[in-house]
């Protein structure tokens, strides 16, 4: 049986965080929610997303064939229903496609808005809705994902020279620490191979790092926050959720908050998570076009792929900052920074796709692992188009 993550037309709302990908390649919690439904089922995973992710994110249609939505992760309830699925039958959570089992014939002309002979069902499933349920849900999902991850394996012992509080702490063998602080009292700590804690840092559960990231000497982090791969980590982190390839390498607060790829934050970079007449905050709603209210008081800053902050950028309450943007400058910037713009508070001015390919063609070229091909370029070029509505009334 093939599992194929599809993305509905919800994918609208969690912009600009997918423009560079399909919904199920979030991470929220260890795991992205694909990699989270490969674990739980033992089987590999392909894609059902918009036709400009394709050339990246493939489809493989077998004669069995499991649609997942791409928002939903899956938990043990979830997973009992789907397993019950027969050939043709659909699960649904109110008007929302949960999973659909088809055969080749089916599946090629899956369409997640067609009604299939569905059965409902009243639980519900952790589902990335928004982007702010990113950090808000990392908790939940880290949690279950250590409890996956760390089945039946025994954890790797780390240098004496650390103090671990509480039993949740696992390390895989390979990563490395010195002279730290780790408290699994209010959740548990993941550590990867590959991944290295410096000197002189406390760091507060639920946490996860992933394969070779850092976290510079003197960082205190708390929960519930993840690292992912290729990332270096420093300053004060609180509920932050950084995907891979990504760097806030220097002092300064990120809270309650998501970084895309490819991000680099400057030195003394900071957000605020809450605003000063603590009012529930508002993010810019790419599908509406106004600001949405997200119903929390905390909510600091939502920054897509391949953005970057320099040094003694203050991020307000509740920013979102496109794909491709540069951020500089002396005093707040706007609360919603559009896609491939440059600058800040006092001017905006259009970040040209010839030099933000040229800039990125760089960041590539320092990670062996990563090639910066036409594939990833034509995505870009993609969203770049997509989002010119969003830089009109600013540039």
């Amino acid at each position: 049986m093939a599992i194929i993550l599809f993305d509905d037309n919800a994918y609208q709302n969690l912009l600009p965080l997918v423009y560079t990908r399909p919904v199920g390649d979030l991470r929220v919690g260890i795991l992205t929610i694909a990699e989270k439904w490969a674990k739980h089922l033992k089987q590999g995973y392909s894609w059902h997303t918009r036709p400009y992710l394709q050339g990246k994110f493939q489809i493989n249609i077998t004669d069995d064939n499991l649609f997942i939505n791409g928002g939903v992760c899956p938990d043990d309830t979830l997973l009992e229903a789907i397993d019950k699925l027969k050939m043709g039958e659909a699960l649904n959570n109110g008007d929302q496609l949960i999973a659909a089992r088809l055969d080749a014939t089916d599946a090629k002309g899956f369409d997640p808005a067609t009604k299939y002979l569905a059965a409902s069902t009243k639980h519900l499933p952790v589902i990335i809705r928004y982007p702010e349920y990113i950090f808000r849900y990392n908790d939940i999902e880290l949690r279950k994902d250590f409890a996956l991850m760390t089945k039946g394996r025994n954890s790797a012992s780390l240098s004496s020279t650390n103090t671990i509080i509480g039993d949740n702490f696992f390390a895989e063998e390979g990563a490395l620490s010195e002279c730290n602080t780790f408290n699994t009292t209010n959740g548990p700590i993941y550590l990867a191979a590959g991944s290295e804690i410096w000197e002189g840092t406390n760091i507060r559960g639920a946490f996860a790092i992933h394969s070779n990231s850092q976290v510079k000497m003197g960082t205190k982090i708390y929960g519930a926050t993840t690292i992912g791969p290729y990332c270096r980590v420093g300053g004060e982190v609180n509920n932050a959720v950084i995907w891979g390839y990504s760097n806030k390498g220097h002092e300064g607060y990120l809270g309650n908050s998501v970084l895309g790829e490819w991000c680099n934050l400057g030195a003394d970079t900071n957000n605020s998570n809450l605003k000063n007449n603590y009012a529930e905050v508002k993010l810019w709603d790419y599908a509406s076009g106004h600001y949405r209210k997200t119903g929390l008081q905390f909510c600091g800053l939502i920054m897509g792929d391949h953005s970057k902050s320099g040094i003694n950028t203050m991020f307000n309450t509740g920013t979102v900052v496109g794909v491709g943007a540069n951020v500089f400058g002396a005093g707040f910037p706007l609360n919603h920074v559009p896609d491939f713009t440059w600058g800040g508070a006092g001017d905006l001015q259009e970040y040209r796709i010839s030099k933000m390919l040229e800039t990125t063609a760089k960041v590539f070229s320092r990670r062996e692992n990563r090639d910066f091909n036409e594939t990833e370029q034509a995505i870009l070029k993609e969203v770049y188009e997509l989002s010119a509505p969003f830089r009109e009334a600013w540039v």
